[in-house]
């Protein structure tokens, strides 16, 4: 029972509402309620500043809530080693990516299920912030992010590829079939591009300002799918990761052209540090070492282009590294 406590202690402050953590977490109301102040009793402090509504955790609550976090992720990790025990790893593997990183996270999960069938994947679009306060939190088990700029002592990193932005465009000989373009030839183009609150969007910006431009933005989107829509039926440029490439359709329809001078980004997996780290975890990290994203990211690059032409399916370079 302690630890379903901590569950419903969890999701309330996730909730902020009794009567959407209790629905959350699959009880009544009465019982979530009754079970926290069990937990109450069992600890000696109040978790909850009550009033007619949830008003909060206390101080205590606070502090406590940290520790049941923590608590939750041990009791996964330990489920997950006894079921590893058994030749059989089960249990979840909670992911978050920063939205240009999401078209691609096939190419991660794939291997993963092949390897490991019984672990149920769960992925999110998250902003970088919100990566790094949910594996803080213990709410996320594995992110796929931005490496440079920030803080990551506490985490463990893999970097997987650096991420090149390119201009998309429909029809390439719109643009004279130009082999590259520079940042402020594309600012004069009508783009589509992400919110201003994404950090995508601000990288974008950040090189118009040093390069003394202001881009002509027409439409404004929070969704990846929709940045290539735009390109595809409205004839509206954008600018977006190499990476996206992978994709079959943007690869067969639209053409991507070098942006110069070449703007780039790491990205890669963090993953708190943890000793022991969760069997999960340790086993996907072990896949992902394999992994050779850079290349095939280029080569695709290479192909939208045009500058390399049209090659057969077997010219593609593996996902992954051979095994030595």
């Amino acid at each position: 029972m302690f630890i379903r406590q901590l569950e419903y202690l969890i999701t309330l402050a996730r909730e902020r509402h009794f009567a959407r953590a209790a629905e959350a977490c699959c009880v009544s109301q009465p019982a979530l309620s009754s079970a926290i102040r069990h937990l109450e009793e069992e600890l000696g402090v109040s978790l909850v500043a009550r009033g007619q509504k949830f008003v909060g955790l206390t101080e205590e609550g606070e502090r406590i809530l940290g520790w049941a976090r923590q608590t939750l992720a041990g009791w996964e990790g330990l489920k997950q080693e006894a079921a590893h025990s058994r030749d059989t790893l089960r249990g979840a593997l909670r992911m978050g990516a920063i939205p240009t990183a999401m078209p691609i996270m096939s190419l991660l999960t794939g291997p993963y299920w092949r390897a490991f069938p019984a672990v149920v994947q769960q992925v999110q679009s998250l902003s970088n912030e919100e990566i790094i306060r949910r594996l803080e939190n213990f709410e996320l088990d594995l992110g796929l992010t931005y490496l440079e700029e920030q803080n990551l002592e506490r985490f463990r990193v893999l970097p997987l590829y650096r991420e090149r932005y390119v201009l998309l465009a429909r029809d390439a000989a719109s643009l004279n079939n130009c082999a590259s373009m520079s940042w402020r030839d594309a600012a004069e183009l009508p783009l589509c591009l992400l919110t201003r609150n994404m950090q995508n969007r601000r990288i974008v910006d950040a090189v118009f300002r040093r390069t003394g431009v202001s881009p002509r933005v027409v439409v404004e989107t929070d969704s990846v799918f929709a940045l290539y829509s735009n390109v595809r039926c409205a004839d509206i440029y954008s600018i977006m990761p190499h990476s996206l490439l992978a994709l079959f359709e943007l690869r067969e329809e639209l053409t991507a052209i070098p942006l110069e001078p070449e703007l780039n980004r790491g990205i890669g997996l963090i993953a708190l540090h943890s000793e022991p780290a969760a069997p999960i975890l340790s086993a996907v990290w072990a896949i992902s070492q394999r992994f050779d994203l850079e290349s095939r990211f280029n080569f695709l690059a290479t192909m939208s282009s045009g500058r390399g032409g049209r090659s057969e399916a077997g010219d593609d370079p593996l996902t992954t590294k051979a095994s030595s």
